[in-house]
Order: C-alpha cells, then sequence, then structure tokens
C-alpha cells in the first residue's frame, strides 16, 4: 500500500481564514477586501468582474478645481460670519472663540489617541473632556470677575462663587487628577500617562492661549480685530510674494515657504496695520472697553479713549528738511511692533503645527471646514498672536486707575460691614456737598444707616 500523500484540499471557509489558521473576523474580511491587492476583490468590485470602461476617474485637473472651489466657497463663508458676529456683537465673538476652542482641542487630542486600547479602557475621553470643562471655568471665571466685578460682587448667589472661585477651580482639577490616578492600570501605564500629558499640552497651547485672545475682546474690539487680521494679512502676501519672486527656502518644515516671501509679506502687513488702524480709531465700538455685552455696531459704545488713540505732537530735529513738528497717535508706533511680530514671529506657530502634523504623518488636524482641513490648521499663528497682544496691551498701552468694580471688590473683601457703611455714610455726605445728591437723599439714608 502506498503511503499517503500530504495533500490538503480547499475547505468552504478559506477565504475567510487568516494565514495563521485563524478565522478572520467580518471587519477583518472587510479590511482585506478594501485593500488594493486582495484576492477578494478586482479593478474594486467585490463581485471579480470587470469596471465600467465608461466610467473615468476624475483628472487632476478636475480634483484642483473641485478643491478650489469648495475652499472658495467656505473662505467667503466664514469671512461673512465674522464680520457679522463683529458687528453683531461682542458676545457673538465671544462665542466664536469659545467654538474655535473646543473644536481645536478635540482635533488636537484625537491625532495622539488609539481608539484600540482607548476603547478597552474606561473614562479616558471623559477624562480628558473634564479637564478642559474645568479649565474653561477657571479661564472664563477669571475674566468674567475681573472686567463685571460692579454686576458679580453685588449679587447674592454669585458673590460666593467669585470670591471662592479660584478654590473652587482649583478642587475641581484635584478631583479629576485624583480619579485619572484611580482609574490607571496594569499594562497601559504608558498609553494613559501619553494621554494626560497629551491633554495638559494642548490645554495649554490651546485653551489657556484662547483665553487671553477673549480677554482682548473684552479690552476693546481693535485689540481683537487687528491682531487676527494682521495674521491673515501677512498669510495672504506670503503666499502672493512667495509664488511671485520667491526663490530661496526659509525652513525644512514648510518646503513652500521663502525667504523673500517671509520679507515681502512683511512690509505688506505694517502698510496693511497702518491704514488699518487709522480706519479703526475713528470708531469707539472698536476702541472701547466692553461694558455693555448687548452692544453692537449700530448703538456704540461710550468711554473715555485711551490716550494711546490720541495724537501727540512731536518735534523733529531742526536738520530734518520736513516740518519741525507732526501730530501722530501713540497707536501708530505700537502697530509697528504688532504688524513685526505678527509676520517674523506668529509664523513660528504654523511651523510648530507642521512639525506636530509630521510627526504624527497627517496632512491636517481634521475636516473642520471643507477645503481647508480642521479648525487647528487655520488657528496656529493666531493663537501665539493673540497672547502677544494680550501681553503687549498690558505692559505697554493699559491704563490702570480704580474702577468700581475694583472699589466695591476692595470695599467687600477687606472691610466690615461696620467699615462699609462708614464708606456709604462718608460718601453720600461727600456728593451732598458736591451738589450730585439733593438733602432729601441725605435725610433718607440718615437713619437707615445708623448702628
Amino acid at each position: 500500500m502506498a503511503p499517503r500523500r500530504n495533500v490538503q484540499f480547499q475547505h468552504r471557509g478559506s477565504l475567510s481564514s487568516g494565514v495563521d489558521g485563524r478565522r478572520l473576523s467580518v471587519s477583518d474580511v472587510s479590511e482585506a477586501a478594501s485593500e488594493p491587492g486582495s484576492p477578494l476583490t478586482r479593478n474594486g468590485k467585490g463581485d471579480g468582474g470587470q469596471s465600467d470602461p465608461n466610467l473615468q476617474p476624475p483628472s487632476d485637473y478636475e480634483k484642483k478645481k473641485q478643491t478650489f472651489i469648495t475652499r472658495t466657497i467656505w473662505t467667503l463663508l466664514m469671512i461673512a460670519v465674522f464680520f457679522v458676529s463683529m458687528f453683531a456683537g461682542h458676545i457673538y465673538v465671544i462665542a466664536i472663540v469659545t467654538a474655535v476652542q473646543v473644536v481645536s482641542f478635540k482635533e488636537v487630542i484625537a491625532i495622539a489617541s488609539v481608539p484600540s486600547r482607548a476603547r478597552r479602557l474606561r473614562f479616558t475621553k471623559s477624562l480628558n473632556w473634564y479637564f478642559l470643562a474645568s479649565t474653561m471655568y477657571f479661564l472664563y471665571g477669571e475674566s468674567i470677575i475681573y472686567y463685571f466685578k460692579h454686576i458679580v460682587l453685588v449679587d447674592k448667589v454669585l458673590l460666593p462663587l467669585a470670591t471662592h472661585h479660584r478654590f473652587i477651580s482649583f478642587m475641581l482639577y484635584i478631583f479629576g487628577f485624583v480619579f485619572f490616578v484611580a482609574s490607571l492600570q496594569k499594562g497601559h501605564y504608558r498609553f494613559q500617562f501619553t494621554q494626560f500629558a497629551w491633554t495638559h499640552m494642548a490645554l495649554y497651547l490651546i485653551v489657556v492661549q484662547a483665553h487671553f485672545i477673549m480677554n482682548n475682546i473684552f479690552e476693546g474690539m481693535i485689540w481683537f480685530f487687528l491682531p487676527v487680521s494682521l495674521v491673515i494679512t501677512n498669510d495672504i502676501f506670503a503666499y502672493i510674494c512667495g509664488i511671485t519672486f520667491g526663490r530661496t527656502q526659509l525652513i525644512k518644515l514648510s518646503p513652500k515657504k521663502t525667504v523673500e516671501g517671509f520679507v515681502g509679506a512683511w512690509f505688506m502687513t505694517i502698510v496693511f496695520g497702518l491704514l488699518m488702524t487709522n480706519v479703526l480709531m475713528r470708531y469707539s465700538y472698536f476702541i472701547c472697553p466692553v461694558n455693555d455685552l448687548g452692544a453692537n455696531i449700530f448703538t456704540g459704545l461710550e468711554c473715555t479713549p485711551n490716550p494711546v488713540f490720541k495724537p501727540h505732537r512731536y518735534y523733529l530735529p531742526s536738520w530734518t528738511p520736513f516740518a519741525q513738528t507732526i501730530d501722530i497717535t501713540p497707536m501708530q508706533f505700537h502697530i509697528l511692533v504688532f504688524a513685526t511680530f505678527a509676520s517674523l514671529i506668529a509664523p513660528f506657530g504654523g511651523f510648530f503645527a507642521s512639525g506636530l502634523k509630521r510627526t504624527f504623518k497627517i496632512k491636517d488636524f481634521g475636516e473642520s471646514i471643507p477645503g481647508h482641513g480642521g479648525i487647528t490648521d487655520r488657528m496656529d499663528c493666531q493663537f501665539i498672536m493673540g497672547f502677544f497682544a494680550f501681553m503687549y496691551y498690558q505692559s505697554f498701552i493699559a491704563v490702570y486707575k480704580a474702577s468700581v468694580g475694583s472699589v466695591i471688590e476692595t470695599a467687600i473683601t477687606g472691610l466690615s460691614p461696620e467699615e462699609q457703611l462708614e464708606v456709604i455714610k462718608g460718601l453720600s455726605k461727600y456728593l451732598y456737598n458736591q451738589g450730585v445728591v439733593s438733602e432729601t437723599v441725605l435725610q433718607c439714608l440718615a437713619p437707615k444707616l445708623k448702628r
């Protein structure tokens, strides 16, 4: 009897079995079927048939044309939404900044996530959003308390929240920290700590910097609009100058950036900044700090303008061929600094984002804006520019003086109720002597202010 040969017959389920003898799941089969060289498909059809010869794939020209149309439509739409919200009122601009803040955080967190591991770990995504919420509570609360003390500190419900805001915020963060430590699981330490560090990096680079952009809005619409428009202008002219006479590569992270485009955009951004500043300074809606969240471009705002918006007379040396005196607003000098930062430093925020995308081998941070990629792709330079604008304004432009809110805060937190009554009596007598209030008002207050 002849020896049995090692013959294997193809079983019915051989197509759904892996090379290691393991039966493939439905998802494995579908993934294999989607691969270009999969034996389950031919010419992209699961039945092994031939593709339709009349169906031609779109050419590169058609793809570029469609991308250009989509990009143009969404660019015009974003510009329209931006200007409508800015003219409608500060509260709408704050809403847009908040939305950008949240979406950008979501996009940055997503590129470092590992879905297969995250699904096996409970509360991974929930912790990310919890830290975002607690951070936004702290930052938004700080802004509201600072700019609206005269409202928050006299409200019976909001007063305890305002006076203990920082402690409440700290305890919210501590709860999240303790929950994170308690949720650590063996075998996943590296992934969990990576997510923890990545979340905090995103909070600093996006949420904290966006908080300062919001403070710029409260200080006056011009401190929000100018930095934003300078970055956009610089980006546009860097592209125009680059394709026109760009020859020398600027940085390897962005191969299309050229030195000529970089310098040309700097010059054009300064010109734009000088012209736009001259226009915006004429409207109180742009230069006045927010004292009414219901204000819009038609109602306007009232305030004493910051000295940087008032013309100053400067005397030139006698040897100059020009006039001996010149009247110019200090803001025209400050805008040179803003334009220079927007041209020479802010682009490095974009270079940083490019390096981050190259690290994770992705083209865009997301697909939030059709034709543009993600929100973060459009805001990478805006965050650092807004941060700079706030720091520069507070250091060189802001005028610090006593406000109604700061006086109320000092009286509430630093004086006893008896001392607060003494302040009220003293102020009422002063106002009566100045003729601001009548004797009737003083007589009405006197009995009620007795101890």
